[in-house]
């Protein structure tokens, strides 16, 4: 049987830097006659290990899959959790060598594996050239002297910088969620919005959004609010609520799953005067909106 030329990550945000190291991962299996095989965590360690995992995570274990299998690599999860106590050794032989048929490794450049991430790129070079198992360290993929990271994507989305975060992505950063009941304020001002329960992990960057949504097969235009509603029915806690208006649209949606792309930032959240400024502002958000996604595509 074919053993496979194994890479293992996190891969939250699916971002250009892991499809570097995925592309590259194609072509030493292709040159080794292997195949290639991706393992991946479905939720970052550091967020199941957190004991604040709010908004911690750029793609929930759903988008990721989805994303890392439209790319085209053969990809496998990995139970942090069953394998977090595992010694580096006990990990290599039982899990890559036996279980996933193991006939080469390429790794990132700051990757570790075992209890305490006890084994990093020495200890593989030394474990896979006793075996006689290729071998191979992917650096740090950068955008002129930065490099591309899962974090340095987390900041770019906590400053509102959208645009940044997608091109650092390659694609455009998405929130996913069911519609659930809310105030229902929108409607009587003439912007009825869908609310979404899109859980605790998912980063939610925090502003006025021109946003492209799906509802089932059909794609709409829209603008989307991420915030704590300063002006009206302003809410409290960690978490801030999501509500978005959807152009051309009326059907009821409650307990439906929509997702919803980012475009471009549009503004901050604002605390209004009266609810009249409060709509002149939407009719112009709706406006700049409609602007921006002419030339948006998903």
């Amino acid at each position: 049987m074919k053993k496979n030329f194994i890479t293992i990550g996190t891969f939250d945000g699916v971002h250009t830097g892991h499809r570097f190291l995925l592309s590259r991962l194609e072509m030493l299996a292709a040159q080794h006659r292997l195949k290639p095989l991706a393992l991946y965590f479905p939720l970052p360690p550091k967020t199941l290990l957190s004991p604040t995992p709010e908004m911690t995570v750029l793609t929930l274990p759903d988008e990721k899959k989805q994303l890392l299998i439209a790319l085209g690599t053969p990809i496998k999860p990995l139970d942090f959790m069953k394998c977090r106590s595992m010694s580096a050794e006990k990990f290599f032989n039982e899990v890559l060598l036996k279980q996933y048929n193991m006939g080469g490794l390429l790794i990132g450049a700051d990757f570790a594996l075992g209890k305490n991430r006890q084994a990093g790129a020495e200890w593989l070079y030394k474990k896979c050239a006793r075996l006689n198992l290729p071998f191979d360290i992917v650096r740090f993929y950068k955008t002129g002297t930065q490099k591309i990271s899962s974090s340095l994507i987390r900041k770019i989305l906590a400053s509102g910088d959208i645009e940044r975060a997608n091109l650092l992505l390659g694609h455009p950063y998405e929130v996913r969620g069911k519609v659930i009941k809310g105030k229902q304020l929108g409607r009587t001002l003439g912007f009825p919005t869908a609310n979404l329960d899109t859980g605790i992990y998912k980063i939610l960057p925090l502003g006025v959004f021109a946003v492209k949504v799906r509802v089932g097969k059909e794609i709409y235009d829209g603008f989307c609010n991420i915030g704590f509603r300063p002006t009206v029915n302003s809410i409290d806690g960690k978490l801030p609520l999501v509500e978005v208006h959807i152009f051309d649209f009326d059907a009821d949606i409650y307990g439906r799953k929509i997702t919803i792309w980012f475009a471009e930032k549009l503004r901050d959240e604002t605390k209004f005067t009266s609810l009249p400024a409060l709509v002149a502002q939407l009719k112009q958000d709706r406006k700049d909106a409609k602007k921006i996604l002419k030339k948006f595509k998903i």
